[in-house]
């Protein structure tokens, strides 16, 4: 193909994607203003031949390419200047994202600049920071906003763990739901004091002068090892989320981790932290994963995928995440 005719046909797909993304915006605003939500997804490769992802947060417009060999550097530019174009939405606050596939998602959560510019988006009647700038993701993974909404209606009384927590979002679900005890677990000091930050957004946060029995516990740490030594106070809860990377290795011990092979030992081990009766909901991204329930230690397990995907995620050609429901 010549590049004239490559050029012509980078046209036409963004004039594609800005017609789709038109139509989607006009679909999703009203009804998601109603629901105060600052956050939601305007497409996801939903044409084959457009490899692009675009999410809209409140006046911004994050746009990814999924990378590929085939992938040349104009393109990702001309996606973006299309969709800003075609929802007036300033250069500006248009926010391009290169996003890789497999085990190279690994790096998803890497720096990608310094800017260190958060703002304030709105969930319902929660907020959290996202960075548009800094990262891959920006602090928020809309897709499981309904996943949260399931853990705040139970949370009530109960001793909730957050494990993999990232910024804390469903901590400050199970916080705002009346969770007698959090407990959110990360290795990055980024992700531990984020969570901090969106407590204190939403006014969730211990009292100062609390120092001897906090509500909100933060623990920087590598999950797995969390999970191999817990700690005394660190058991008995009726709550808990596992939403673990696709895959990760640990820094100091350079193990690594693969969420398709390693899950049943890790969710064994948190089941183990669980009183009986208690509910884990466990979810992955990982498109080709396939639960190992023979080498679990329970058997009331229930897919609730179809449930937990809001519906600006759906998407024929791909899942966005799988959800279990999982009783102890």
């Amino acid at each position: 193909m010549s590049l004239m005719d490559q050029a012509e046909k980078h046209r036409v797909q963004a004039d594609m994607l800005a017609n789709r993304i038109k139509k989607r915006y006009r679909y999703f605003k009203k009804r998601y203003q109603k629901l105060n939500l600052d956050v939601f997804r305007l497409y996801d490769w939903d044409i084959p031949e457009i490899r692009a992802v675009v999410d809209w947060y409140g006046g911004h417009l994050v746009v990814g390419e999924y990378l590929r060999l085939q992938s040349t550097p104009e393109w990702l530019p001309l996606m973006g200047q299309a969709v800003a174009e075609a929802l007036e939405v300033p250069m500006e606050n248009l926010h391009l994202k290169i996003r890789k596939a497999g085990i190279q998602e690994g790096r998803r959560y890497e720096r990608i600049n310094h800017t260190n510019q958060k703002i304030a988006m709105a969930e319902r009647d929660l907020q959290f920071y996202i960075n548009l700038n800094d990262y891959v993701d920006t602090g928020l993974f809309s897709d499981h906003r309904d996943t949260r909404m399931r853990v705040r209606e139970r949370a009530a009384g109960r001793r909730f763990l957050n494990l993999y927590c990232y910024t804390g979002s469903f901590t400050c679900y199970a916080a705002k739901g009346g969770a007698s005890l959090t407990v959110s677990v990360d290795r990055s000091e980024t992700a531990i004091q984020w969570t901090k930050d969106n407590l204190e957004l939403n006014g969730l946060s211990d009292p100062e002068h609390v120092l001897i029995q906090p509500k909100h516990i933060l623990i920087q740490k590598d999950t797995l090892d969390f999970l191999a030594a817990p700690g005394p106070d660190c058991r008995n809860f009726d709550l808990a989320v596992v939403d673990p990377p696709s895959y990760s290795t640990t820094k100091t011990k350079d193990v690594h981790f693969d969420v398709a092979a390693d899950h049943p030992k890790m969710l064994n081990r948190v089941f183990g932290l669980m009183k009986k009766g208690g509910t884990v909901f466990f979810s992955t991204n990982h498109q080709n994963f396939e639960l190992k329930t023979r080498d679990l230690s329970v058997t009331d397990i229930k897919d609730i995928t179809g449930l937990t995907i809001p519906e600006d995620y759906r998407n024929k050609g791909k899942r966005i995440h799988q959800c279990w429901e999982i009783t102890v």
